[in-house]
């Protein structure tokens, strides 16, 4: 349980993510850092995603009013999209039929930063799953205009506004394309590449969360 800061300092940035490894890639975040980040590892999946950010952002926690970055790995819609590029998102969207698009209104800054690392990025709608997508369905996301699609940071987004959140951003590295589709889930092990891209991408979330706090000083 992380430390709950002094009445009178900014909420820690939260960033999520799902799984071991990812949370392994963006491990440190929460010591010591300038502004405060905390990690949050919430499981596989939007309902998971859901519980678990409800509960980190709810009142008299630790990171109650946060900014919220959802991140780890994801897969790649567009054809030529390959492991170890970067999605930053400009809405989100859930995989329930109708579900409502949530707005990145701050993500110039994080787009500015990791191009300026040296990465290829791409912005667009990034679509949520309850499953990994391969072959027919992949295409399909992509014609409705999705560039990457994951399973939890529709759902993440979602709840943090729901929360109060007073900024969200989605950032993923992509570990699955159309050309090099993942067989497996534990394939992401092997995924090196985007592995140290999501390592790299992490301190450009200080970065936002700075970005966001300047204008209120």
């Amino acid at each position: 349980m992380p430390r709950r800061p002094p009445s009178d300092a900014e909420p820690p940035l939260l960033v999520a993510c799902a799984l071991g490894i990812e949370r392994f890639a963006l491990r440190g975040g929460d010591h010591g850092a300038e502004p405060p980040v905390v990690t949050l590892r919430t499981g596989m999946g939007p309902q998971a995603a859901e519980r678990a950010v409800a509960a980190a952002l709810g009142a008299g926690s630790a990171t109650a009013g946060s900014p919220v970055v959802a991140s780890g790995f994801c897969a790649g819609l567009a054809p030529g999209t390959r492991p170890g590029d970067v999605i930053v998102a400009e809405a989100t969207r859930g995989h329930r039929p109708g579900a409502p698009e949530v707005t990145c209104r701050d993500n110039g800054p994080l787009v500015r930063a990791l191009r300026e690392r040296g990465l290829r990025v791409h912005t667009g709608l990034l679509r949520g799953s309850d499953h990994v997508v391969r072959g027919a369905e992949r295409a399909a996301l992509h014609a409705e205009g999705a560039i990457a699609v994951d399973m939890e940071s529709a759902a993440t987004l979602r709840t943090a506004v729901r929360c109060g959140s007073p900024a969200v951003a989605a950032v993923r590295v992509v570990v699955d394309a159309p050309e090099h589709e993942l067989v497996r889930i534990g394939t992401v092990r092997g995924g090196i590449q985007a592995f140290r891209v999501l390592r790299s991408v992490f301190p450009v979330f200080f970065e936002w969360h700075r970005s966001l706090l300047l204008p209120r000083r």
